[in-house]
C-alpha cells in the first residue's frame, strides 16, 4: 500500500464548512503530501467525507481512520467503498474499526462478525477495476492478528514508538503499519504539557484506552487519574521545534511503521493547522518524494 512515509491526520475538518475543506485539501494536495486520514466522531459520515475530498483532488490519498462498523451496515459500507474504489482508483483506503465502547459487545467479535458480511454479501454494485482497500483499527495482539490475517494492516492511534515495533512483529513483514502521532509545535515544557494533557484527557479517563497504556508498560501513576505523568504525555504528543519533532517522527519509521499520520494539536476549534501542514512537508517530504 503506497501512501508515502508521511500524512496527514486531522480532525479539524470536522468543524469547516465545506468551502473550506475544499480549499484546504487542495493546498494539503498541491503541498505534496500524498496521504490524508480522516476520522469520524460528531456525524460527519465517513465515506460521503471521503468521497467529497477525493472529488475536490486529483492525487492524493484518502484514508478513512476511521469508519465506525457502528455506524453503518457492512452491505452499505461494501457499496460505498465499491463505488469509491471505482471512482478514484488506488485513491481511498477504508479504514475500519470499533469506534468506542457498547455494552455487551466484543470488539474483536464485532469486527470479525463485520468482516465476514462485508466479505460475504452479495449486491449489483460492479466490481472495481482496481480493489478496493482496507486496514483495520488495532492495538492489542489478537486485533492486530486480525488485521493481519483479514485486511492490508492496521492503523494505530495514540500509541507510542515501543508500540510500533511491537505491532511489527506481530504483523510481520508484509502487512501494512499506518501509526498516527499527535504533534505540538509549542517549546515550552509547561505549556506544552498543558495542551497535551487537555487533548489526551479523554484517553487517559477511558477504560480501553487505559488498559492499552498499562499494557505498554506505564503504570496507574503514569495515568495519574486522568493528568497523564510527564512520561506517558511527552510519549504520545511530540512537541517541540520543527526539528525535534520531524526527528521522533522518524522513530516510528525505524521502529517498523510504514506510515506515520501527524495529527497536528493545538488548533482552535473551526481554525486551520495549514500553517504547521506547510512547515512540516517541507521537513518531512522531499520534493521529490512529493505527488505529482
Amino acid at each position: 500500500m503506497e501512501l508515502g512515509r508521511f500524512g496527514v491526520w486531522t480532525f479539524d475538518f470536522e468543524e469547516q464548512p465545506a468551502g473550506m475543506l475544499r480549499d484546504s485539501v487542495r493546498e494539503l494536495e498541491e503541498l505534496g503530501w500524498p496521504a490524508i486520514w480522516i476520522p469520524e466522531r460528531d456525524g460527519r459520515e465517513a465515506l460521503t467525507h471521503a468521497g467529497f475530498l477525493l472529488s475536490a483532488t486529483e492525487r492524493i490519498a484518502v484514508v478513512n481512520g476511521i469508519a465506525r462498523i457502528g455506524s453503518r451496515g457492512a452491505r452499505w459500507t461494501r457499496g460505498a467503498a465499491l463505488l469509491l474504489a471505482d471512482a478514484y482508483p488506488g485513491r481511498h483506503v477504508l479504514g475500519l474499526g470499533f469506534g468506542g465502547a457498547r455494552s455487551g459487545v466484543k470488539p474483536l467479535r464485532a469486527m470479525n462478525d463485520y468482516l465476514d458480511e462485508l466479505d460475504t454479501v452479495t449486491s449489483a454494485n460492479p466490481l472495481p477495476v482496481a480493489p478496493m482497500r482496507r486496514l483495520l483499527a488495532a492495538y492489542g495482539p489478537k486485533m492486530l492478528e486480525l488485521a493481519r490475517d483479514r485486511s492490508e494492516g492496521a492503523h494505530t492511534y495514540h500509541v507510542t514508538v515501543s508500540h510500533t515495533a511491537q505491532a511489527r512483529e506481530t504483523l510481520g513483514d508484509k502487512a501494512f503499519l499506518g501509526v498516527e502521532h499527535a504533534v505540538l509545535f509549542e517549546t515550552d515544557a509547561a505549556k506544552a504539557r498543558e495542551t497535551a494533557r487537555e487533548h489526551l484527557h479523554a484517553y487517559l479517563t477511558s477504560k480501553y484506552n487505559v488498559a492499552k497504556f498499562l499494557r505498554l508498560g506505564y503504570t496507574e501513576a503514569d495515568i495519574d487519574g486522568g493528568r497523564g505523568s510527564d512520561r506517558l504525555v511527552d510519549d504520545l504528543v511530540f512537541w517541540g521545534d520543527i526539528d525535534t519533532i520531524t526527528a521522533k517522527l522518524h522513530g516510528h519509521l525505524d521502529a517498523g511503521a510504514d506510515h506515520v499520520g501527524i495529527q497536528v494539536i493545538g488548533v482552535e476549534p473551526g481554525r486551520s493547522a495549514m500553517p504547521h501542514w506547510r512547515r512540516l512537508v517541507e521537513a518531512l517530504l522531499p520534493r521529490s518524494a512529493a505527488i505529482r
